[in-house]
C-alpha cells in the first residue's frame, strides 16, 4: 500500500532543529581550511537559514549570506534553479565557505551549488540516501521514503494513529 507523504513522517520541533544545528556545528568546529576557521556561512534559503544561524552563532561566524535555489513546488521535485546568488567577491569557488541547508534530498540542490562553488563545504542537518553524496558533514538520516515536517511548516492539530482507529 503507498502512503501519502505525511504519513510516514519525521517531526522537527524547534527545540529538535536547534540541537541537531548546535551538533552539526561542533561537528564542523575547527574543520574549516583556515586554521581550522570557516570564512564565511551561507545559507540555502529558506530551509537552511535557521540552521545557518545556530551554527555561524556557534562557530562565532559573523559573514552570513544566503543562496536561494528552488527545486521544489509543494511536495514535487523538479530542476533546481537559483533564484538568488550570495556575494561574488565573498563566494570566489567558495574556499573556506560553509553551505547549510537543513536537509539533502535528492541532491538537486546541493548538486548545483557544489557546481557553482567546487570548494565550499557542503553541511546539513539532516540526509536522505539518495543526496547523502552531495553533503560533507550531516547529522542524521532518515530513509528515502520519510517525509520531514519543519517546525517553521507545521500547525498545531489532531493527527490519527498510525495503525487503525477502530
Amino acid at each position: 500500500m503507498d502512503r501519502l507523504p505525511h504519513e510516514k513522517g519525521f517531526h522537527v520541533s524547534w527545540d529538535q532543529i536547534h540541537r541537531d544545528s548546535r551538533a552539526l556545528a561542533w561537528r564542523l568546529d575547527g574543520h574549516g581550511p583556515e586554521n581550522g576557521h570557516w570564512r564565511a556561512v551561507v545559507a540555502i534559503t529558506r530551509g537552511g537559514m535557521a540552521p545557518a544561524m545556530i551554527v555561524a552563532r556557534e562557530l562565532d561566524i559573523r559573514t552570513v549570506d544566503t543562496i536561494s535555489v528552488k527545486s521544489y513546488d509543494h511536495q514535487s521535485q523538479r530542476e533546481a534553479r537559483v533564484l538568488k546568488s550570495p556575494d561574488a567577491e565573498l563566494m570566489g569557488d567558495g574556499t573556506g565557505i560553509l553551505v547549510v541547508d537543513d536537509l539533502v534530498d535528492s541532491g538537486k540542490t546541493l548538486e548545483l551549488v557544489r557546481k557553482l562553488y567546487p570548494g565550499a563545504h557542503c553541511a546539513t542537518v539532516y540526509a536522505k540516501p539518495k543526496g547523502r553524496d552531495q553533503v560533507q558533514t550531516f547529522i542524521t538520516e532518515v530513509s528515502q521514503d520519510t517525509w520531514i515536517f519543519f517546525p517553521w511548516d507545521m500547525a498545531m492539530q489532531y493527527v490519527p494513529p498510525y495503525r487503525g482507529t477502530d
